[in-house]
């Protein structure tokens, strides 16, 4: 369910004439016992409030005093979100005659024409203080104040977001909560500005405009809507042939980002969590190898030392604006896919209950959900969207994985070949497609329940340079595509080296012939740069490969030098 909670502005919307009509008070029932929170956004007192609409029970909170106040009607717990009015403001109001007068928890009110008095007081007293209008209405609120707001503290307080709320109202002092919504609908009778800004715009006027929302959403959840909702999407890049913006959309879509090493799969995946984050999107990243330690706006669980705690990271999750990162290193690469699998179902119900995270990304998916899920008997979730998957064998991914996908995204030299793995892996005839060779910085997408041909695309670079997990290549475990093998010239070594330091361990140890082979055929630089993803690194590498009559001993001791240098190695 994507809309978890309902935003209700009163007068106008609910109400006609001050009051609600026994058919909206049905549909009221009938959307709080769908399981979705209702809560109520209005610029009334509590007690004008209370003695209007005594059904308030129907509500989980309710936002008060345009914003000011929020009240929890099974409790009857009151709280202030801003400070009280000043005595000196209020006295100097009625000293001007400005009547009527009503005094709230925080908010102080008039009619028309009185707001130029109003206006006059807050100069000449020099408060900081914004006056707000609504149909006649004259608010005064605590500078920064407004229905938003209120909704943004009610969200907080039951745990959801403000993604997963629709609001609905009438009146100018609607536009800001309605914008903070996911999805904003406008009753029949509402403002002309509003109804232009809103997603939807109800035929019924009034409560029967509500009805109809609540109908709606009960039926579909407001699907139709979805394409109506581009203003969430999400930045993908700039279409080569056309020249124009590719998104993808924020809700139920899920990607493959596929490619050989070193293709730009961390860029792109950098870049769409950016603009996930810009626009308030929780995310959760499932991260194998350290890659994502020193991402912006998350907060990382587990180490190379440390297993993730499952109830902290869950905990963080609850926290409706905290991204994390699961870092898996301090797992055998045996342990992560059963990891994966059982904190798996724990999102998922998280997501049932609160919407969040929004998105689950999922670094090395044929490490955590291998094809052999199928004999072990592990299972996903029949609904699995949201997620972005990284990996460089969409062959080797569980097909019941790559089955709830809905795009893939091919990077690297033969993105033709990578979605023909793709499409094959789901028992799916492959688009037809001409032989691509990518340059630096493109990709192709292809949408596969579409009827569109791939689309070549240049992928939007993202706005921060993303910082490699420098911890994992020192002493980390690479997974096996991505360790170094010293086999020699005639193959008959086979030694591992998973990390830079079992590299410098082995480099010592094999003999002069063994090195030298590996050195003269470009191999260090070539792991530095694909594996590693050090293009410093493999730069340097390639100059000491290029000196001639080099030693072993010298060589050895320059590359050496070179990764100590940018690595901080254990002691």
């Amino acid at each position: 369910m994507r809309y978890l909670a309902i935003a209700f502005d009163y007068d106008g919307t609910l109400a006609t004439d001050g009051r609600v009509d026994d058919q909206t008070i049905d549909a009221l029932e009938r959307a709080k016992a769908s399981g979705r929170k209702l809560i109520l956004v209005t610029g009334r007192h509590l007690e004008d409030l209370l003695e209007s609409f005594p059904r308030i029970d129907l509500f989980d909170l309710t936002v008060l005093e345009n914003g000011a106040l929020l009240y929890r009607p099974a409790t009857r717990e009151e709280r202030p979100l801003g400070d009280r009015p000043s005595e000196a403001f209020v006295q100097a109001l009625r000293d001007r005659q400005v009547d009527p007068l009503a005094i709230g928890r925080v908010i102080v009110a008039t009619w028309h024409p009185h707001e130029t008095t109003v206006m006059e007081v807050i100069r000449d007293l020099g408060l900081e203080l914004q006056v707000i209008f609504n149909k006649g209405a004259v608010m005064v609120l605590p500078s920064g104040m407004n229905k938003a707001t209120g909704l943004q503290a009610a969200l907080e307080e039951l745990g959801l977001s403000a993604h997963n709320t629709v609001g609905v109202g009438d009146a100018e002092n609607d536009h800001a909560f309605l914008n903070w919504c996911e999805c904003s609908v406008a009753v029949a009778n509402a403002l002309p500005t509003l109804k232009e800004k809103a997603d939807w715009v109800t035929t019924g006027a009034r409560g029967a405009g509500v009805v109809e929302l609540i109908d709606r959403l009960i039926a579909c959840d407001l699907s139709e809507l979805d394409d109506q909702l581009e203003r969430h999407n999400i930045l993908l890049g700039t279409t080569i042939e056309q020249n124009t913006p590719l998104y993808m959309k924020p809700y139920r879509e899920s990607i493959l980002l596929a490619g050989t090493s070193g293709s730009g799969k961390s860029t792109l995946a950098t870049e769409i969590l950016e603009r996930l984050s810009e626009q308030g999107y929780q995310f959760c990243i499932i991260d194998p190898e350290g890659d994502y330690e020193n991402l912006s706006g998350a907060v990382m669980v587990g180490d190379a030392r440390q297993v993730p705690n499952e109830k902290e990271l869950l905990s963080l999750l609850h926290q409706s604006g905290q991204n994390v990162v699961v870092n898996l290193l301090r797992l055998a690469l045996d342990q992560r896919p059963a990891f994966f699998t059982k904190l798996l179902p724990q999102l998922q119900e998280l997501r049932v209950k609160t919407g969040r995270p929004h998105w689950l990304i999922v670094d090395e998916a044929h490490h955590l959900m291998p094809t052999s899920w199928q004999q072990t008997g592990l299972a996903l979730p029949q609904e699995l969207d949201r997620m972005i998957f990284i990996t460089v064998h969409p062959d080797h991914v569980s097909p019941a994985a790559l089955s709830s996908l809905t795009a893939i995204v091919a990077l690297g030299e033969t993105p033709d070949q990578t979605i023909q793995s793709f499409a094959g892996a789901i028992n799916q005839p492959a688009p037809e497609m001409p032989a691509l060779t990518l340059k630096s910085g493109e990709a192709l997408a292809w949408f596969r329940h579409t009827e569109l041909a791939p689309i070549h695309f240049c992928v939007a670079p993202p706005q921060t340079e993303h910082h490699r997990h420098r911890r994992l290549y020192a002493e980390g475990e690479l997974g096996d595509d991505k360790c170094f093998y010293f086999r020699g010239k005639d193959g008959k070594l086979n030694l591992r080296a998973q990390n830079l330091v079992l590299f410098m361990q082995l480099a010592e140890g094999v003999d002069d012939e063994t090195w030298l082979y590996h050195l003269q055929q470009g191999d260090y630089s070539n792991w530095f740069r694909v594996a590693i993803k050090d293009e410093g690194l493999a730069a340097e590498a390639e100059y000491i490969e290029g000196l001639s009559d080099v030693s072993p001993e010298k060589s050895r001791a320059l590359i050496k030098a070179e990764i100590e240098q940018r690595y901080t190695l254990p002691i």
